[in-house]
């Protein structure tokens, strides 16, 4: 379904990014990995728009990053969330949550 693919609001990669470093940290092409396989192929992230959220979200403090070594044995920017992120991510979800909601009640029958 790759070409069905849903595109992404900046606000909206941010938080997609926390959520997926909550579990742990990932470099860039496992984080956008997890999104595609946990959204079934239906969230992508283009490595641009991947790339400015990490460095954006790096600059407010709400992930930090180190160099390593990849699965495949390459040198990887790895990322981790903060505790400042985990509570953006918090309080992101709270206000998707309540815009998802009130999108509903609009778009329900009448």
């Amino acid at each position: 379904m790759a070409s069905d693919a849903l595109g992404l609001m900046q606000g909206t990669v941010d938080v997609l990014i926390l959520k997926t470093l909550s579990s742990g940290p990932r470099h860039g092409y496992a984080i956008s990995r997890w999104i595609r396989e946990r959204s079934e192929g239906a969230l992508l992230v283009e490595d641009a728009a991947l790339y400015q959220a990490l460095h954006r979200l790096e600059r407010k403090g709400c992930v930090e990053s180190e160099w390593g070594v990849s699965d495949a044995n390459r040198r990887a920017r790895f990322y981790a969330i903060t505790a400042d992120g985990r509570r953006a991510l918090r309080s992101s979800v709270t206000d998707i949550r309540t815009y998802v909601d009130a999108l509903l009640r609009v778009l329900a029958p009448a």
